[in-house]
Protein backbone atom coordinates (compact mmCIF):
# COMPACT_ATOMS: atom_id res chain seq x y z
CA UNK A 1 0.00 0.00 0.00
CA UNK A 2 1.46 3.84 -0.96
CA UNK A 3 -0.15 6.78 0.01
CA UNK A 4 0.91 9.55 -2.15
CA UNK A 5 0.01 13.26 -1.96
CA UNK A 6 0.30 15.75 -5.20
CA UNK A 7 0.27 19.18 -5.36
CA UNK A 8 -2.23 19.73 -2.56
CA UNK A 9 -3.93 23.31 -2.28
CA UNK A 10 -6.58 23.77 -0.01
CA UNK A 11 -8.35 27.42 0.91
CA UNK A 12 -11.19 27.86 3.67
CA UNK A 13 -13.07 31.34 3.54
CA UNK A 14 -10.77 32.73 0.68
CA UNK A 15 -7.59 32.24 2.79
CA UNK A 16 -4.77 29.68 1.50
CA UNK A 17 -4.75 27.08 4.16
CA UNK A 18 -2.15 24.20 2.02
CA UNK A 19 -0.43 25.55 -0.50
CA UNK A 20 1.48 22.64 -3.03
CA UNK A 21 2.01 19.94 -0.53
CA UNK A 22 3.10 16.61 -1.73
CA UNK A 23 4.31 13.22 0.40
CA UNK A 24 4.44 9.92 0.20
CA UNK A 25 4.12 6.75 2.93
CA UNK A 26 5.16 3.69 1.79
CA UNK A 27 3.92 0.23 2.93
CA UNK A 28 4.20 -0.24 6.67
CA UNK A 29 5.84 3.06 6.97
CA UNK A 30 4.65 5.54 9.99
CA UNK A 31 5.10 8.86 8.45
CA UNK A 32 4.21 11.78 11.06
CA UNK A 33 2.98 15.10 10.66
CA UNK A 34 4.44 17.86 12.81
CA UNK A 35 4.59 21.75 13.08
CA UNK A 36 2.97 24.25 15.02
CA UNK A 37 -0.20 24.85 15.44
CA UNK A 38 -2.49 26.16 12.66
CA UNK A 39 0.53 24.61 9.87
CA UNK A 40 -2.17 22.94 8.41
CA UNK A 41 -1.67 19.01 9.57
CA UNK A 42 -5.39 18.69 10.28
CA UNK A 43 -6.62 20.01 7.21
CA UNK A 44 -4.46 17.74 5.52
CA UNK A 45 -5.25 14.59 7.23
CA UNK A 46 -9.20 15.64 6.11
CA UNK A 47 -8.10 15.70 2.84
CA UNK A 48 -6.42 12.38 3.15
CA UNK A 49 -9.50 10.80 4.30
CA UNK A 50 -11.85 12.37 2.36
CA UNK A 51 -13.59 14.65 4.33
CA UNK A 52 -12.16 17.82 2.76
CA UNK A 53 -11.96 18.16 -1.00
CA UNK A 54 -9.03 20.17 -2.25
CA UNK A 55 -9.19 22.71 -4.35
CA UNK A 56 -6.31 20.88 -6.77
CA UNK A 57 -4.24 18.84 -6.15
CA UNK A 58 -4.90 14.64 -5.58
CA UNK A 59 -4.72 12.22 -2.46
CA UNK A 60 -3.89 8.65 -3.87
CA UNK A 61 -4.23 5.32 -2.20
CA UNK A 62 -2.73 2.16 -3.90
CA UNK A 63 -2.58 4.43 -7.13
CA UNK A 64 -6.75 5.77 -7.08
CA UNK A 65 -7.61 8.97 -6.47
CA UNK A 66 -9.57 9.18 -2.97
CA UNK A 67 -12.36 11.11 -4.94
CA UNK A 68 -12.87 8.55 -7.85
CA UNK A 69 -14.02 6.07 -5.20
CA UNK A 70 -17.09 5.26 -3.61
CA UNK A 71 -17.64 6.70 0.20
CA UNK A 72 -17.66 3.01 0.98
CA UNK A 73 -14.95 1.89 -1.26
CA UNK A 74 -12.54 4.73 0.61
CA UNK A 75 -13.56 4.20 3.79
CA UNK A 76 -12.28 0.22 2.90
CA UNK A 77 -9.29 1.53 2.15
CA UNK A 78 -8.59 4.17 4.84
CA UNK A 79 -9.71 4.49 8.62
CA UNK A 80 -9.58 7.54 10.43
CA UNK A 81 -9.25 7.95 14.73
CA UNK A 82 -9.59 12.05 15.40
CA UNK A 83 -9.42 14.05 18.14
CA UNK A 84 -12.29 12.88 20.60
CA UNK A 85 -13.72 10.88 17.34
CA UNK A 86 -15.58 8.75 19.94
CA UNK A 87 -17.77 11.78 20.94
CA UNK A 88 -20.55 10.36 23.75
CA UNK A 89 -22.52 7.52 21.96
CA UNK A 90 -24.39 6.68 25.59
CA UNK A 91 -25.98 3.30 25.84
CA UNK A 92 -23.48 1.98 23.11
CA UNK A 93 -20.97 -0.98 24.30
CA UNK A 94 -17.48 -1.42 23.48
CA UNK A 95 -17.98 -4.35 21.36
CA UNK A 96 -20.98 -2.25 19.81
CA UNK A 97 -18.40 0.79 19.01
CA UNK A 98 -15.97 -1.61 17.29
CA UNK A 99 -18.36 -3.22 15.34
CA UNK A 100 -19.19 -0.17 13.34
CA UNK A 101 -16.02 -0.20 11.55
CA UNK A 102 -17.46 -3.41 9.76
CA UNK A 103 -19.90 -1.21 8.36
CA UNK A 104 -18.02 0.04 5.29
CA UNK A 105 -18.24 -3.93 3.96
CA UNK A 106 -21.67 -4.57 4.74
CA UNK A 107 -23.56 -1.08 4.81
CA UNK A 108 -25.52 0.41 7.83
CA UNK A 109 -28.60 -2.18 6.85
CA UNK A 110 -26.67 -5.11 6.15
CA UNK A 111 -26.28 -7.66 8.38
CA UNK A 112 -23.28 -9.03 10.18
CA UNK A 113 -21.83 -11.96 9.29
CA UNK A 114 -19.34 -14.49 10.70
CA UNK A 115 -16.29 -12.85 8.81
CA UNK A 116 -17.79 -9.23 10.63
CA UNK A 117 -17.63 -11.08 14.27
CA UNK A 118 -13.94 -12.69 14.36
CA UNK A 119 -12.91 -9.13 12.81
CA UNK A 120 -14.14 -7.07 15.59
CA UNK A 121 -13.00 -9.85 18.19
CA UNK A 122 -9.80 -9.80 16.64
CA UNK A 123 -9.08 -5.97 16.55
CA UNK A 124 -10.34 -5.99 20.61
CA UNK A 125 -7.87 -8.59 21.11
CA UNK A 126 -4.79 -6.64 18.93
CA UNK A 127 -5.77 -3.27 21.03
CA UNK A 128 -5.63 -4.92 24.57
CA UNK A 129 -9.60 -4.09 24.73
CA UNK A 130 -11.41 -7.48 25.18
CA UNK A 131 -11.67 -6.61 28.95
CA UNK A 132 -13.83 -3.77 28.09
CA UNK A 133 -16.03 -5.31 25.62
CA UNK A 134 -19.26 -5.04 27.45
CA UNK A 135 -18.67 -1.93 28.75
CA UNK A 136 -20.73 1.53 28.19
CA UNK A 137 -18.25 3.30 26.56
CA UNK A 138 -18.78 6.65 28.27
CA UNK A 139 -17.60 5.00 31.37
CA UNK A 140 -14.14 4.40 29.94
CA UNK A 141 -10.89 6.41 30.75
CA UNK A 142 -9.14 8.44 28.25
CA UNK A 143 -6.85 6.02 26.91
CA UNK A 144 -9.05 3.21 27.18
CA UNK A 145 -11.40 5.37 24.53
CA UNK A 146 -8.16 5.68 22.22
CA UNK A 147 -8.11 1.57 22.57
CA UNK A 148 -10.89 1.40 21.45
CA UNK A 149 -11.60 3.85 18.99
CA UNK A 150 -8.21 2.31 17.10
CA UNK A 151 -10.09 -1.31 17.62
CA UNK A 152 -13.22 -0.13 15.74
CA UNK A 153 -10.72 1.98 12.80
CA UNK A 154 -8.71 -1.97 12.96
CA UNK A 155 -12.08 -3.51 12.20
CA UNK A 156 -12.54 -1.58 9.06
CA UNK A 157 -9.41 -3.46 8.10
CA UNK A 158 -7.70 -0.48 5.93
CA UNK A 159 -4.67 -0.14 4.17
CA UNK A 160 -4.21 3.22 5.94
CA UNK A 161 -4.37 4.38 8.88
CA UNK A 162 -5.43 8.66 9.74
CA UNK A 163 -4.87 9.41 13.17
CA UNK A 164 -5.12 13.26 14.47
CA UNK A 165 -3.56 13.72 18.15
CA UNK A 166 -4.19 10.72 19.11
CA UNK A 167 -1.98 10.57 21.80
CA UNK A 168 -3.80 13.98 23.26
CA UNK A 169 -4.83 14.25 26.57
CA UNK A 170 -3.56 11.01 27.94
CA UNK A 171 -1.42 10.31 31.10
CA UNK A 172 2.21 9.84 29.77
CA UNK A 173 1.99 5.62 30.48
CA UNK A 174 -1.65 5.54 28.19
CA UNK A 175 0.12 7.47 25.41
CA UNK A 176 3.23 4.84 25.30
CA UNK A 177 0.82 2.09 25.47
CA UNK A 178 -0.90 3.79 22.48
CA UNK A 179 1.98 4.18 20.37
CA UNK A 180 3.16 0.82 21.16
CA UNK A 181 -0.56 -0.16 19.49
CA UNK A 182 -0.16 2.03 16.43
CA UNK A 183 3.49 0.72 15.75
CA UNK A 184 2.09 -3.61 16.24
CA UNK A 185 -0.66 -2.98 13.56
CA UNK A 186 2.01 -2.73 10.34
CA UNK A 187 -0.21 -0.71 9.04
CA UNK A 188 0.90 2.49 6.99
CA UNK A 189 -0.09 5.43 9.15
CA UNK A 190 -0.15 8.82 8.52
CA UNK A 191 -0.27 10.65 12.30
CA UNK A 192 -0.54 14.30 13.72
CA UNK A 193 1.73 15.03 16.71
CA UNK A 194 2.38 17.33 18.48
CA UNK A 195 4.66 16.00 21.10
CA UNK A 196 8.40 16.02 19.44
CA UNK A 197 9.63 13.34 22.09
CA UNK A 198 6.37 11.33 20.75
CA UNK A 199 6.86 11.81 16.84
CA UNK A 200 10.70 11.01 17.44
CA UNK A 201 10.24 7.30 18.85
CA UNK A 202 6.96 6.36 17.00
CA UNK A 203 7.62 7.78 13.18
CA UNK A 204 9.71 6.43 10.58
CA UNK A 205 9.52 9.54 8.83
CA UNK A 206 8.15 13.31 9.34
CA UNK A 207 7.21 15.78 7.23
CA UNK A 208 6.93 19.51 8.58
CA UNK A 209 4.57 21.53 7.97
CA UNK A 210 4.73 25.21 8.47
CA UNK A 211 2.20 28.49 7.29
CA UNK A 212 1.06 25.36 4.83
CA UNK A 213 3.83 24.66 3.37
CA UNK A 214 6.38 21.22 3.66
CA UNK A 215 9.67 22.61 4.71
CA UNK A 216 11.42 19.70 5.65
CA UNK A 217 10.75 15.98 5.00
CA UNK A 218 12.22 12.84 5.43
CA UNK A 219 13.76 10.41 8.48
CA UNK A 220 13.62 11.81 11.47
CA UNK A 221 17.26 12.65 12.30
CA UNK A 222 17.40 14.00 8.67
CA UNK A 223 14.33 16.54 9.31
CA UNK A 224 14.41 17.99 12.76
CA UNK A 225 17.91 19.53 12.21
CA UNK A 226 18.82 22.38 14.94
CA UNK A 227 18.03 24.85 12.09
CA UNK A 228 14.16 23.50 11.55
CA UNK A 229 13.56 23.26 15.35
CA UNK A 230 14.67 27.29 16.14
CA UNK A 231 13.17 28.84 12.98
CA UNK A 232 10.05 26.23 12.52
CA UNK A 233 9.28 25.17 16.02
CA UNK A 234 10.92 28.56 18.22
CA UNK A 235 13.32 26.55 20.22
CA UNK A 236 16.94 25.27 20.53
CA UNK A 237 17.18 21.67 20.18
CA UNK A 238 18.79 18.97 19.01
CA UNK A 239 17.97 15.29 17.85
CA UNK A 240 19.94 12.53 18.13
CA UNK A 241 20.14 8.43 18.41
CA UNK A 242 20.94 7.55 22.22
CA UNK A 243 22.87 4.15 23.10
CA UNK A 244 19.75 2.22 23.63
CA UNK A 245 18.80 3.09 19.98
CA UNK A 246 16.30 5.75 20.52
CA UNK A 247 15.96 8.92 19.30
CA UNK A 248 15.71 11.63 21.93
CA UNK A 249 15.15 15.25 21.66
CA UNK A 250 17.27 17.46 24.01
CA UNK A 251 16.50 21.18 24.06
CA UNK A 252 18.58 23.64 25.20
CA UNK A 253 19.23 24.98 29.11
CA UNK A 254 17.64 27.99 27.64
CA UNK A 255 14.91 26.24 25.03
CA UNK A 256 13.48 29.18 23.59
CA UNK A 257 15.06 30.27 20.85
CA UNK A 258 16.72 34.18 20.98
CA UNK A 259 14.96 36.82 18.97
CA UNK A 260 16.28 37.47 15.73
CA UNK A 261 18.97 40.26 16.01
CA UNK A 262 18.03 44.02 15.12
CA UNK A 263 18.95 45.17 12.25
CA UNK A 264 21.84 47.47 12.07
CA UNK A 265 21.19 51.10 13.06
CA UNK A 266 22.13 53.24 10.41
CA UNK A 267 26.03 54.72 10.57
CA UNK A 268 26.06 58.27 11.77
CA UNK A 269 26.85 60.67 8.91
CA UNK A 270 30.59 62.77 9.56
CA UNK A 271 30.47 66.05 10.92
CA UNK A 272 31.13 68.88 9.37
CA UNK A 273 32.98 71.98 10.64
CA UNK A 274 30.22 75.03 11.30
CA UNK A 275 31.79 77.86 10.06
CA UNK A 276 29.26 80.18 10.99
CA UNK A 277 30.33 78.98 14.68
CA UNK A 278 33.15 79.35 16.67
CA UNK A 279 34.73 76.45 17.86
CA UNK A 280 33.23 74.87 20.86
CA UNK A 281 36.85 75.15 22.49
CA UNK A 282 37.11 78.86 22.35
CA UNK A 283 34.60 81.84 23.77
CA UNK A 284 32.24 82.35 21.39
CA UNK A 285 32.15 85.31 18.77
CA UNK A 286 28.91 87.33 18.21
CA UNK A 287 27.67 85.94 15.14
CA UNK A 288 28.93 87.91 11.64
CA UNK A 289 27.61 91.08 10.18
CA UNK A 290 25.12 90.01 7.16
CA UNK A 291 26.64 91.03 4.14
CA UNK A 292 25.47 95.11 3.25
CA UNK A 293 23.11 93.79 0.92
CA UNK A 294 21.30 91.65 2.99
CA UNK A 295 20.81 94.29 5.79
CA UNK A 296 17.62 96.33 5.52
CA UNK A 297 17.16 99.59 3.94
CA UNK A 298 15.69 102.66 6.30
CA UNK A 299 13.04 104.33 4.18
CA UNK A 300 14.39 107.37 2.62
CA UNK A 301 13.37 110.85 4.54
CA UNK A 302 12.17 113.58 2.67
CA UNK A 303 14.32 116.14 1.83
CA UNK A 304 14.37 119.94 3.21
CA UNK A 305 12.50 121.14 0.27
CA UNK A 306 10.01 118.56 0.25
CA UNK A 307 8.70 119.54 3.99
CA UNK A 308 5.94 121.61 3.88
CA UNK A 309 6.70 125.31 5.44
Amino acid sequence: MKLTVEQLHVTLDKQPILSDVSLEANKGDIVGLVGPNGSGKSTLLRAVYRSLRPERGVVRVDGDDVWSLSPRAAARRTAAVLQDGGGSPTGLRVREIVALGRTPHHGLLGREGAEDHRVVEEALDRCGARPLADRDFVSLSGGERQRVLLARALAQDPRLLVLDELTNHLDIRARFEVLELIRATGTTTLAVLHDLDLAVRLCDQLVVLHEGAVVAAGPVLDVLTPEILRTVFGVVARTERHADGVIRVTYGAQPLAARAPREPEPAEAPRTTDTSRASDDMPHASPAAPPASDVPRAPDLPEPSDVPA
